[in-house]
């Protein structure tokens, strides 16, 4: 059986195996968002009420293999009660784990804005909540973004262990593909191809999520004159027209 053939047999259920990789990168991204977020926020607490807590949380998802978090969800869990979906099961894993990865970039940006900012929210006299959704975190997310952004490519890569719970992704399709083919076709060229593909479009997204961010705080283009096919002329000081002086002078 020759490449193409084997490829065409095999397309459904790659396809099928590839929606599942998607659907596992999406939902466990956009979660693993909101886990990094609120244990960055906990991690850098100055309350250690609040801050201990975290850091056992992130250190532990951290400090541990994502296969051997997988599998004790999957196969340990079930023995002391509640037995949960192979699809719940990729998702808490993935996202407990990227997270806990994430909740350092989270800490790390905040702890990265201008000791200033900081000082005028006090001078202000605002509130912490005030002061984190005005001042401080539309800061840190654009300086946040570039590692959550790594962290969701590794994320999409590490989905593809997911198979160890009996999930049909589309690694385990390229590894079926592989028995009517061989490994350099299948791992190689379809899966390289496709895996990068998917990497690359994530990238650019959050590309364009952070020039939306800079861009709020003054730091750069709007994402309209980044998508714009015609180039935005830049004015210089040059071309500004000369001030009129009383009496009609320039």
């Amino acid at each position: 059986m020759d490449y193409l053939d084997a490829l065409i047999m095999h397309g459904p259920r790659l396809w099928d195996g590839l929606l599942l990789t998607v659907q596992l990168t999406v939902i466990s991204g956009l979660l693993a968002f909101i886990v990094a977020i609120i244990l960055g926020l906990m991690a850098g607490s100055a309350k250690v009420l609040v801050r201990i807590p975290a850091r056992i949380i992130i250190e532990f998802f951290r400090g541990t293999s994502l296969l051997v978090q997988l599998m004790w969800l999957f196969y340990v869990l079930p023995l002391f009660g509640p037995s949960l979906e192979a699809m719940l099961v990729a998702i808490f894993g993935l996202t407990l784990n990227y997270g806990a990865y994430g909740a350092e970039a989270v800490r790390a940006s905040l702890t990265s804005v201008p000791q200033g900012q900081w000082e005028a929210t006090v001078a202000l006299s605002m509130s912490w909540p005030h002061k984190m959704r005005r001042i401080i975190f539309p800061q840190a997310w654009a300086l946040m973004l570039p590692s959550l952004t790594n962290l969701w490519v590794h994320l999409l890569k590490g989905s593809s262990i997911v198979y160890i719970i009996g999930m049909s992704e589309f690694t385990f399709e390229l590894l079926q593909l592989r028995r009517t083919t061989d490994w350099f076709f299948a791992l190689a060229v379809v899966g390289l191809v496709v895996y990068f593909l998917i990497a690359l479009v994530l990238t650019q997204l959050m590309r364009l999520l952070e020039a939306r961010a800079k861009y709020k705080l003054g730091r750069g283009p709007s994402l309209r004159e980044i998508l714009s096919p015609i180039p935005t002329a830049k004015k210089s000081p040059d071309d500004q027209p000369a001030p009129v002086l009383p009496g009609g002078a320039r």
